[in-house]
């Protein structure tokens, strides 16, 4: 306890750009730690990176067939034999469920290393809260996440974003965009309280810098209301009117609200514009339809109302964008919810933070093309209630 209590002091004190620094000495000095790396998830979901000094950019891993990849995706550590008398310890660095990547370190193997996988695992999540601060302060961490260039109009929107996956006791969360590196108007937001859910789901209008200014427009119009207390068909009013001040029409924002109760399971919605919902209940996928209103800002002074939801103990939900439920095969035909259903079918058994890159590549491959020619956003849900 008190080496961890040393490696948590020597972390809460680094330099926000000298935290692998901090992390690596403190692991030699404590644990005996041959070599220490941390690896960021990219914004794709499909390599880790090794965090390092630009321009020496070293070779990222697959998140899919590597031993550093089933670390991230199972959120366990992973032991793997080490060259001569060593083994390496894959540790998955993640807060409240986000995923940000992992943390592989090589020890002496004196058949204790299973003693210390507590110890070391705790010493990951420390660190992937004090990356996230850090943030705050260098790019260094945001840099190590990309394999390509964002384009500016993707810089908005991932800077955006909460998160890609949020865990607590009544639910799981995980969502994922695509093109990764050049997406420009859909997004998607969640906040908790005690007691409360929210989450948005947007499908954005236009393209390029235009469609991620309206985006950030409606969606910070959103959580200003939001942070003042007021419910949400009345956070769909006042984004509403934000955006029709600035655009007087020509542009307007498609979004799916929700306020969950924690204990209850109810949920109020806010159904105004193209987002859908898919939901997998007791193995049978069903699409949920909600009495439709206008998308925010397409006239002056709209008024909303919530409808009553109510999600049981053991239902996964889906939220989609156009550009998933609309997607058509390679001869052009047009069966977006039997594919979507298809996809969540194969997909149940994977954890929820795992579902919305695995539901995007099933419809890529039906698609035909590996990019999409819209924004294409999966939002997933697994709710366990109280």
């Amino acid at each position: 306890m008190n080496r961890f209590v040393t490696a948590e002091r020597a972390l809460r004190t680094a330099t926000p750009h000298g935290l692998l620094d901090a992390v690596r000495r403190v692991l030699a000095e404590q644990y005996d730690a041959e070599s220490v790396e941390l690896f960021m998830a990219d914004y794709g979901l499909t390599v880790l990176q090794p965090v390092s000094v630009l321009p020496h950019v070293r070779n990222p891993v697959s998140v899919h067939n590597s031993v550093v990849g089933r670390a991230f995706s199972a959120q366990e550590p992973v032991v793997e034999a080490g060259a001569g008398h060593s083994v390496r310890v894959h540790l998955p660095v993640s807060v409240r469920g986000d995923r940000l990547g992992v943390l592989s370190v090589t020890l002496p193997d004196e058949g204790r290393v299973r003693g210390l996988l507590g110890e070391l695992t705790d010493i990951a999540e420390v660190l992937g809260h004090e990356v996230v601060v850090a943030e705050r302060d260098t790019d260094v961490y945001l840099q190590a996440r990309r394999k390509d260039r964002l384009t500016l109009a993707a810089e908005m929107q991932w800077q955006l974003l909460p998160g890609r996956s949020c865990s607590r006791p009544e639910y799981d969360l995980g969502a994922q965009l695509e093109p990764a590196y050049a997406i420009y108007g859909d997004n998607f937001d969640w906040s908790t309280t005690a007691d409360r859910l929210m989450l948005y789901v947007t499908n954005g209008m236009g393209e390029g810098i235009e469609a991620s200014l309206l985006t950030n427009l409606a969606i910070n119009a959103l959580r200003n209301a939001r942070r003042a207390g007021i419910a949400i068909a009345d956070q769909a009013a006042l984004a509403d009117q934000a955006v029709y001040a600035h655009y007087q029409g020509r542009c307007y924002l498609s979004v799916l609200m929700f306020d969950f109760d924690l204990a209850t399971g109810r949920a109020s919605v806010v159904d105004a514009g193209s987002p859908q919902l898919l939901r997998l209940r007791a193995g049978a996928v069903e699409r949920v339809v909600f009495e439709a209103q206008l998308p925010l800002g397409m006239f002056e002074e709209t008024d909303y109302v919530t409808q009553d939801f109510w999600v049981e103990p053991g239902d996964r939900l889906v939220f989609v964008s156009d550009g998933v439920h609309a997607v058509a095969g390679p001869k052009g035909e047009a069966d977006g919810d039997l594919a979507l259903a298809r996809a969540i079918q194969a997909t149940r058994l994977l954890p929820a933070a795992e579902v919305p890159r695995a539901i995007l590549r099933e419809l890529a491959g039906r698609r035909g093309q590996p990019v999409a020619d819209d924004d294409a956003l999966v939002v997933c849900l697994d709710w366990r209630g109280r």
